[in-house]
């Protein structure tokens, strides 16, 4: 399982992070997000932790919890895709199939 951990400081390092989470556990991967054009962190982060339960429980022990001046918001990563979203006006989407 996946934690997506959102509403991070933009300070925030994978070194901050990973004293966070190893409380709860030992933490296996850590991903920090860069913004491509402008080179800076994205506001959120994804960790793995080598236990299920472990994770389960820095769910409910950080999600809301402030850090670094900001709410967390900490819960289980929906994967990749798997958003119900509309397609958006310009995606390849046709209403009238031929």
């Amino acid at each position: 399982m996946t934690i997506y951990i959102g509403n991070l400081s933009f300070q925030a390092t994978e070194e901050d992070i990973r004293d966070v989470f190893v409380e709860y556990g030992e933490v296996s991967r850590i991903t920090l997000p860069i913004d491509r054009e402008t080179g800076k962190r994205r506001g959120f982060a994804f960790i793995n932790m080598v236990k299920d339960e472990e994770e389960d429980l820095a769910i409910a022990e950080l999600d809301g919890a402030e850090w670094l001046g900001r709410e967390l918001r900490v819960n289980k990563a929906k994967p990749k895709g798997d958003d119900n979203r509309r397609p958006s006006r310009g995606s390849n989407f046709s209403r009238n199939p031929l």
